[in-house]
């Protein structure tokens, strides 16, 4: 058995970064029939999905921050002004980008996460499935990853 000796560094490196994926991407491809399948086409690529809610005076009054990718939407940001909670207006900002994500880029499913303090339990009120929940993540707080089978 031949014995090798590697250094390891600990630097952030953005360019050994993009390598890393592009070689995690490679393998991943060569594993994968189905994400060979995937390589060329529109659902490839991961598209921004962004929802404003904005007040009488043009302010920020909520948003919604997501992408899409192959036939899911991920939903990584959704937040409401304190003073418009309770309107209404999270559901509407949630309604609309999974309306989008739907019907004008083809999306069968939503996935996201929130922290216990957050909002599981306004999600599940819309549909929403809890899927994994990790605690102590950060310790003392509850991460749960829920999703949503969105109908045609």
């Amino acid at each position: 058995m031949v014995s090798r000796m590697f250094r390891l560094e600990t630097e952030v490196d953005k360019a050994r970064r993009d390598l890393l994926r592009s070689r995690l991407r490679e393998t991943n491809t060569a594993a994968s029939p189905i994400l060979r399948a995937l390589r060329g086409t529109p659902g490839e690529r991961e598209l921004p999905l962004h929802v404003w809610a904005l007040d009488d005076s043009g302010a920020l009054a909520g948003g919604l921050v997501g992408h899409t990718w192959t036939s899911w939407l991920h939903v990584t940001h959704l937040w409401v002004d304190e003073q418009h909670r309770g309107a209404g207006l999270g559901s509407q900002l949630l309604a609309r980008a999974e309306r989008l994500a739907r019907r004008g880029r083809g999306c069968s499913a939503v996935r996201l996460e929130t922290w216990d303090f957050q909002a599981p339990e306004f999600y599940r009120k819309r549909g929403y499935e809890v899927v994994c929940v990790i605690p102590d993540y950060p310790p003392g707080i509850t991460e749960y990853t829920l999703t949503k089978r969105l109908s045609a």
